[in-house]
């Protein structure tokens, strides 16, 4: 580990953007929020087959995706669960089922793991992969110990900038400007970070959950052509809260930029009532973002759920 992002107890984002801190929180939920609906239907599909193509992903749902490749199945932060919550109760409740059924799955040879938030790091979810395919998890420095609570017995943790020694396919750890926390007593105890996943000589990248900044021309300068970028575009409001922590769409089309992807691929909107905006905003600003910074249409988009795109 650093001293460029750990101080000895506790991780850090080197900007220095680490978000608002817990007091800000009651303020935060006290904004006015855009109503939700309940319930949006969401026709399960089974993923396709992967033929002779290099990977197809499948957007499951917020930050979900399968990545079907010729080496194995990888799916990364799984999150199959009703709520985003330590409790079944209370809690972030998902308006879109998975996109993809648990049961539809193909088997899983690798999980990658951004970080420990609920809505990414899903107990419920992970047991369950634990009891079916006991895959490899590739995961942020520090959460080792709360995976393999969950039953997971092959776990590779990994520093920003790191390579998998154990992974099917070849995968590095990537800087993201965010934070961790499971109860309010671990807030940076362990890492955060997105993936940079290479199939066939093709580099896909998820930023795992980030605010914007220097560190997607870091990824370019590391890692290369991006040839298709998971970019987060939802749960931005109210932005003197979230902006360390989470892009809002104008942000993720400047991190496309910044990482000249050949095409990008929108997540983490439209699944969990997370932050004020309305349930379609992301999209609406996404289109109007693009159109700011001449993208064309295709070059970005917002899946629908259960959508798969191939790299050939």
């Amino acid at each position: 580990m650093t001293a460029t992002h750990f101080d000895g107890k506790r991780f850090f984002n080197p900007t220095r953007a680490n978000g608002q801190p817990a007091s800000a929180v009651p303020r935060m939920l006290s904004e006015p929020r855009k109503p939700w609906p309940s319930n949006i239907a969401v026709s399960p599909v089974r993923p396709p087959a992967l033929g002779d193509s290099a990977a197809v992903i499948t957007f499951v749902g917020h930050a979900t995706f399968l990545i079907q490749t010729p080496k194995g199945n990888v799916i990364i932060d799984p999150m199959f669960s009703e709520r985003a919550s330590p409790l079944s109760f209370v809690g972030p409740r998902r308006v879109r089922a998975p996109a993809v059924r648990f049961d539809d799955l193909p088997p899983i040879a690798l999980v990658l793991l951004s970080h420990n938030h609920y809505d990414h790091c899903d107990a419920h979810s992970l047991r369950a992969i634990a009891t079916r395919w006991n895959p490899l998890v590739v995961t942020p420095i520090g959460n080792g110990r709360l995976l393999r609570s969950f039953g997971l017995q092959h776990v590779e943790e990994l520093d920003w900038w790191q390579r998998s020694t154990r992974s099917i396919i070849p995968v590095s750890l990537t800087r993201a400007q965010h934070f961790s926390a499971r109860t309010p007593f671990d807030r940076n105890r362990a890492l955060w970070g997105g993936f940079a996943i290479d199939v066939g000589g093709r580099q896909i990248f998820h930023a795992g959950d980030t605010g914007y900044g220097p560190h997607f021309e870091l990824v370019r300068e590391k890692v290369g052509a991006i040839d298709l970028a998971l970019l987060p575009i939802g749960a931005y409001e109210p932005r003197w809260f979230m902006r360390d922590i989470h892009m809002n769409p104008e942000d993720a089309v400047r991190a496309h930029v910044d990482l000249r992807a050949v095409r990008s691929i929108g997540m983490h909107f439209g699944t969990f009532h997370l932050t004020a905006e309305g349930v379609d905003d992301p999209i609406v600003a996404l289109a109007n973002a693009r159109r700011a910074h001449a993208i064309a249409d295709h070059a970005f988009v917002a899946p629908q759920f259960g959508e798969s795109f191939r790299i050939d």
